[in-house]
């Protein structure tokens, strides 16, 4: 019997058991997840008090019981008591419990993560692409760059005056500044000084640094989870990516006096990044009450280069998606004007060596 829990309880699609009278005998972990409710709080309950709007609901379910047939109700739209609607694949399964009673056993497959999954995968693959294609202009940039600095000192040796030479010093410079750039462009080669850390002195740390740099104009709440663990993680790389999606919330507000940034943190359970599936790894939302990014802009936010302001580079949210993938997560932005919200996620257990 404990055994069959262990395997209920690790599976990514949630699993609920309801008796003869619909009421909860038990729910796995991803059903907690799914419904934001504990089993300690539900087992026991009417099924009923899973819903906001659960007419139809309780009406498939006691169809399921009192026919005794299976039933499945592809992308039904449920809604939590959170206010959040879901859309839920539903298979219903009736069978006889081992004291001869009627029960159901649900199956529910989110719909909303499979295409989420499906999102990410196409995105880490543009991301991927797009580093090969950086790497391969790099290549091709730097190797004459180095070319004319180099013929550009020579130069500078020959001329008769320093004035003249000032044209010189002018093409030095601006060769070095785009080397710089493609060096940005290419990200950082660093492997990770992987430690364990405590993501909300993390959070912190960001949190003085921006509110030092505006003179503690900006507002910048917290909302975090005492209760989450030490998470593996490479504490400087952490700080310039929290930094830069601060900043970037911090610049498209037209007044810093008027922007405000809450931070939240929570645990997620069975979460698949990419293809690799995660019991537990560690959310980190970062909203803004910003102008929000244009629409034509939120599939290409993380590409290099693309960039929302006038004097904008680029890089910063795209160093910080790297400085995700290289920890083994993602980098998630949702964005309407009013509420920006970027969402990093960074797994629990330890990072691989070959993802350094």
């Amino acid at each position: 019997m404990q055994y069959s829990h262990d395997i209920l309880d690790n599976l990514s699609t949630a699993v609920i058991a309801l008796g003869p009278d619909l009421q909860i005998n038990f729910i796995n972990p991803a059903a907690e997840v799914m419904f934001e409710a504990s089993a300690a709080r539900t087992v026991g309950l009417h099924a009923s008090a899973l819903i906001l709007d659960n007419g139809k609901w309780i009406d498939d379910l006691s169809e399921a019981l009192r026919e005794q047939s299976p039933m499945a109700l592809r992308g039904t739209a449920l809604i939590l008591h959170t206010g959040l609607e879901i859309h839920v694949d539903l298979m219903v399964t009736p069978m006889v419990s081992s004291s001869g009673d009627m029960q159901l056993l649900l199956e529910l497959q989110a719909v909303d993560r499979l295409l989420r999954i499906s999102r990410e995968e196409g995105l880490l693959h543009a991301q991927e692409t797009t580093r090969t294609v950086i790497r391969s202009l790099a290549h091709e940039i730097k190797n004459p760059l180095g070319g004319v600095r180099g013929a550009a000192q020579l130069l500078a040796r020959e001329l008769p005056t320093e004035e003249l030479a000032e044209y010189t010093h002018i093409i030095i410079r601006e060769a070095d500044r785009l080397r710089d750039l493609v060096d940005r462009l290419l990200g950082s080669h660093q492997r990770l000084a992987v430690e364990q850390l405590n993501i909300h002195e993390v959070l912190e740390h960001v949190r003085n640094l921006l509110l030092a740099e505006t003179d503690n104009t900006v507002e910048i709440e917290r909302d975090y989870d005492p209760s989450l663990p030490e998470i593996p993680g490479d504490r400087s790389q952490l700080v310039q990516a929290l930094l830069n999606i601060m900043r970037n919330a911090l610049q498209a507000a037209s007044n810093p006096e008027h922007c405000r940034i809450t931070l939240r943190t929570r645990s997620q359970r069975q979460f698949t990044i990419g293809m690799q599936r995660h019991r537990l790894v560690c959310r980190v939302d970062i909203i803004d009450n910003g102008p929000g990014i244009p629409k034509d802009l939120q599939h290409a936010i993380f590409v290099p280069m693309i960039s929302g302001r006038a004097d904008g580079t680029g890089l910063g949210l795209s160093i910080a998606q790297s400085i995700a993938n290289k920890h083994q997560g993602l980098l998630e932005c949702e964005s309407e004007p009013g509420n920006t919200r970027f969402t990093l996620f960074l797994p629990m257990e330890s990072i691989n060596e070959t993802a350094r």
